[in-house]
């Protein structure tokens, strides 16, 4: 899984933007969350993600959230 930053979010259609490590954006969707125990996200939190190629752009799906342990 990759991991990124919350860079925006939007609450109220539960889409956004997450940040690479290298800086590159990636979109995340309603469907992205859906399984996971996410249901807000803040900016700046770290999430992990798989990285797929959806109509020519890279997108999130399954995000989770990271925990320290």
């Amino acid at each position: 899984m990759t991991q990124g930053t919350v860079k925006e979010y939007d609450r109220r259609n539960h889409n956004g933007v997450l940040l690479l490590d290298d800086r590159t954006e990636v979109y995340f969707d309603q469907g992205s969350l859906e399984g996971s125990q996410l249901r807000y996200l803040r900016i700046g939190q770290r999430v992990t993600f798989d990285l797929h190629d959806e109509y020519g752009r890279r997108v999130a799906r399954r995000l989770e959230h990271i925990t320290l342990s």
